[in-house]
């Protein structure tokens, strides 16, 4: 399967989620919006803060019919743990086998105190409610980008 590009429309998927179900992107169609948020690992500083975002401006998003989904290669017993400590009120998708993170093309070579190693690119994305990519964003900063996603939801 290809990657994904924007404004054609994503491939659906089904992947397992927090709270003991599988998600599919199908699920939404036609009724919300879809940030799907990837993140290296559950608890670390970076991801707590970025997911923490996401919880402290989750009525806004809900307010623009989207839903938040955010997918690392960590496992459901992870996920569970990393949602309950940190309140979060969004579903967080395992992708142990990578395919999301090969179908969003987010797998970069990575460089941690001189040493190589794959892994995952900080991104987002937005699915319009027909399916289709309408923005992405790369190589994240974690401060100041969950606004920057709520206003670009805002204006779908």
């Amino acid at each position: 399967m290809s990657a994904v590009e924007l404004n054609k429309t994503v491939p659906d998927f089904t992947a397992p989620a927090t709270g003991d179900k599988n998600i599919s992107l199908s699920d939404f169609r036609g009724s919300n919006n879809v940030v799907i948020y990837f993140y290296p690992k559950d608890s670390t500083p970076g991801c707590t803060t970025e997911g923490g975002d996401f919880r402290d401006h989750h009525d806004a998003f809900e307010k623009a019919d989207t839903v938040i989904l955010g997918v690392s290669r960590d496992g459901i017993k992870s996920h569970e743990n990393f949602k309950a400590k940190q309140s979060f009120p969004f579903d967080l998708l395992s992708d142990k086998d990578e395919s999301l993170c090969k179908l969003f093309d987010v797998i970069k070579l990575k460089k941690m105190y001189g040493k190589e190693s794959l892994g995952v690119e900080r991104s987002t994305f937005i699915i319009d409610k027909e399916g289709v990519l309408r923005k992405e964003w790369r190589g994240v900063k974690v401060k100041g980008h969950v606004e920057e996603v709520l206003e670009a939801v805002q204006s779908l």
